[in-house]
């Protein structure tokens, strides 16, 4: 496949711009909104190979540690309370950061049985929290649930199967009318499917909304992409599958992929591929506009302005 190049639709002119470098594996962006200590913001970021979680000062891009031993936290939203949570997939659990900086776990086990590999997690404006449990780097005994789901934490704390028709289920993210969930699967097919959600939280009619191809990093022959500068690149280049996500407020999907950020229209039209020196995992919104686009890609932060705003996360603070 060659790639479109309409990204002047929702790109602001300019490059991705690095924040802060010298992670190990950077993901789950979230943004931290303006206080005295932070007065142009902050982004949590977590560090999965060393499991340290950072705030990221957004204009200096200095890092505080925030947590060792984080358990690999990776996706991160905010409950309606405007706590932090994180999903921490090397313990198998979600949790979430008190006020007073305690922690609690919210989800570790389903019917008595231990989660697979907690991976992202997204807040919706009822209060209900969903997360993805995909099976991957899991050998077969210890997959004990025996299937890759995405769960829903009710307001009271209950824990529900949302939607279980997933072979390895990722980045989620809302449409801003939250009917849909988007939902990124990366193996063995790299689609990205919408659910349709139901009055009782439930996922139903899943369709493929988006594909990718399938790309390990390689030589760079095959399928090209045409990059946000429109110079046509390899795909097998930079490898890459489908894996964190967000939404903008008319709805453009952004998902991280093979050779970079892909982003399309919310009728499934493909704008084209925002490339970023590395390879990026994860994305997230920030700025006072929420028109930053911040891409946690492997050894550090990139970000770059778009021209419109990042779908509001439900009781973020400020």
């Amino acid at each position: 496949m060659t790639t479109p190049n309409n990204l002047d639709r929702v790109l602001e002119p300019g490059e991705p711009q690095v924040l802060t470098t010298g992670f190990h594996f950077a993901e789950g962006p979230l943004w931290h909104p303006p206080t005295p200590e932070y007065p142009d913001g902050a982004m949590y970021v977590s560090d999965v190979d060393t499991a340290i979680h950072y705030l990221v000062d957004a204009k200096t891009g200095e890092k505080t540690v925030l947590r060792e031993n984080d358990g690999g936290a990776n996706g991160a939203t905010y409950d309606l309370q405007g706590r932090v949570v994180w999903c921490e997939q090397d313990v198998y659990r979600v949790v979430r950061r008190e006020h007073d900086g305690a922690w609690t776990v919210l989800a570790s086990e389903f019917n008595g049985v231990r989660l697979n590999r907690s991976n992202d997690v997204v807040g919706r404006s009822d209060g209900s929290l969903y997360f993805s449990d995909p099976q991957y780097l899991m050998p077969p005994e210890d997959r004990l649930i025996g299937t890759s789901s995405v769960f829903r934490i009710d307001p009271e704390g209950g824990l529900h199967q949302a939607g279980t028709d997933m072979n390895h289920p990722n980045g989620l993210a809302f449409s801003p009318d939250e009917s849909l969930l988007y939902v990124s699967n990366t193996r063995p097919d790299p689609h990205m499917y919408a659910y349709e959600v139901a009055d009782d939280g439930s996922l139903s009619n899943g369709r493929v909304f988006a594909e990718m191809p399938y790309v390990p990093a390689g030589p760079g022959e095959g399928d090209t992409f045409t990059n946000h500068s429109g110079a046509e690149r390899p795909i097998g280049e930079r490898g890459g599958v489908p894996d964190g996500l967000k939404v903008d407020i008319a709805g453009r999907v952004f998902s991280t992929g093979p050779g970079g950020c892909w982003v399309w229209e919310p009728s499934g039209e493909l704008l084209g591929v925002i490339e970023t020196p590395e390879l990026p995992a994860n994305v997230g919104w920030g700025g006072a506009d929420f028109k930053t686009l911040y891409l946690t890609s492997r050894t550090s932060v990139y970000s770059l302005r778009v021209k419109t705003a990042g779908t509001p996360i439900p009781g973020m603070p400020g």
